[in-house]
């Protein structure tokens, strides 16, 4: 069967299926396609299971906080009882309702949904093979949006015991002894994850430090967690085997070493699915991995157009949505251009971090002169109330030292991912200390010290 349409999109993550709402609502005669289910990595097998899989986490560490002689004058007389498998079937319910969701989403919009995989045989054609056969589609313009998948060791390749993400968020059972490679933010999520289920965790982390894309002072209160609930984290460790339920790996002292473990999660990073489906027959430039676009997500192709993780860092499913609307604007004759001040990036570990923007280190490299405000959460009233105190959470911001433009925000703290809307919206607009200092911030919020931490780099803050 043959179809042509004004524009084919491949991947309906949450750049590709973005992308062809848009494009559907702008009147323009849209095909997507999705070898998987609609929703991508981010809804399917990412960013919402693992999100409920720590909410789950969060409840079942805090029921098991108040039993016996309990705790904030709350007492249960047992132990709370975990049915994981009744767990995951939750979290599989949330994943169905979006996926449904989206899928309703498209055909609002009225795009057509072909479900298969796609090879392109040149820049505007392509070949999908679904299960009633082959459908061939050429378009005007094509958007590539086919994301990224979990980076297989060579030493550890992914089966049976050996998980990547993906598995790890499909399990059962709790395992009861569970080893990670990689103390990034998505073996960090899930590590901490399953501790507070029952795992015992161990951390395997080539680098010195975790989460090294962020600074010390942003991960210390991470790192203080981990020594508090019992989790060994083995920096300038470098793995290289998995034998008989047993890890091997080298330690920092280049001793040999070995552990066993009953699952083995590996999360060293993700690659662009750039593989398998046509892209050398399309005549588009590579930025090293990934596929080479400009300020308008336009690749080197006329009218083939990439978006997301295919295309780089950061690889986060905000941007990669942000791009498809730009995107599809553009194809409809609209002016627009990707070009955000900064894109904020959160860990949901616990507790949370967010960045946005430049760190005072940053900044400086960049040879600008700044002043710095912090504010503990210790000394915000409604952190107290929410047991958000403690731990070494603050909230920083980094503003230049002549006109206190904000350069970069950060912050660390339970829940503290929730204002991470209110940093990109005072990035975007190029607030300046002044304008978010003069905000009658609502008390008792958290976003209070937000206020404050502005304040503090002016020199007056109130709080503290």
């Amino acid at each position: 069967m043959d179809m042509k349409c004004k524009l084919l999109v491949i991947g309906a993550g949450p750049g590709g299926y973005v992308a062809a709402i848009r494009a559907g609502q702008l009147g323009i005669d849209t095909i997507i396609v999705e070898g998987d289910r609609a929703g991508g990595t981010c809804l399917i097998r990412g960013c919402i299971p693992s999100k409920a899989l720590i909410h789950a986490a969060d409840k079942y560490q805090q029921m098991a906080a108040h039993t016996g002689t309990g705790y904030l004058g709350i007492s249960i007389t047992e132990n709370p009882v975990l049915k994981f498998a009744d767990t995951m079937a939750w979290k599989e319910g949330i994943v169905d309702r979006l996926n449904g969701g989206v899928e309703g989403l498209l055909k609002k919009a009225k795009v057509k949904q072909i479900k298969g995989w796609a090879k392109f045989r040149d820049a505007k054609t392509c070949d999908v093979d679904t299960k009633k056969g082959i459908v061939t589609i050429s378009a005007e313009h094509v958007i590539l949006a086919n994301g990224s998948k979990p980076t297989e060791l060579p030493f550890l390749p992914f089966g049976g015991d050996v998980l990547s993400s993906t598995e790890a968020l499909m399990l059962t059972e709790v395992p009861d002894k569970l080893v990670v490679v990689g103390a990034g933010y998505i073996g960090l999520e899930l590590g901490i994850a399953y501790k507070k289920l029952g795992s015992d965790v161990t951390f395997i982390e080539a680098d010195t430090r975790i989460l090294a894309t962020y600074d010390k002072e942003l991960t210390s209160p991470v790192q203080k967690w981990l020594k508090k609930h019992g989790i060994s984290v083995h920096l300038g460790a470098k793995a290289s085997g998995w034998t008989d339920n047993k890890l091997s790996y080298t330690d920092k002292e280049g001793k040999a070493q070995t552990i066993a473990a009953d699952k083995l999660l590996v999360t060293v990073g993700r690659k662009p699915n750039t593989e398998g489906w046509g892209l050398e027959n399309m005549a588009v430039d590579l930025d090293g991995p990934f596929i080479k676009i400009d300020k308008h997500c336009h690749t080197s192709m006329k009218n083939v157009w990439a978006i997301g993780d295919v295309t780089g860092e950061p690889m986060l499913a905000h941007r990669a949505s942000a791009q498809g609307e730009v995107v599809a604007e553009i194809i409809a004759g609209k002016k627009r251009e990707f070009n955000p001040n900064a894109i904020a990036a959160v860990c949901f570990t616990d507790p949370e971090i967010i960045a946005v923007g430049q760190s005072e280190t940053q900044a400086k490299a960049d040879g600008i002169e700044t002043i710095v405000g912090k504010f503990p959460l210790m000394a915000n009233g409604r952190a107290l109330t929410m047991e958000a105190g403690e731990g070494g959470g603050f909230v920083r911001i980094t503003a230049r030292a002549d006109n206190h433009v904000i350069v970069g925000i950060q912050a660390v703290g339970p829940h503290i991912s929730e204002l991470s809307g209110e940093f990109a919206l005072a990035m975007e607009m190029g607030a300046r200390l002044e304008d978010i200092a003069d905000t009658i911030h609502v008390h008792p919020t958290v976003t209070e010290s937000f206020a404050e931490a502005s304040l503090s780099a002016l020199g007056h803050a109130i709080h503290i």
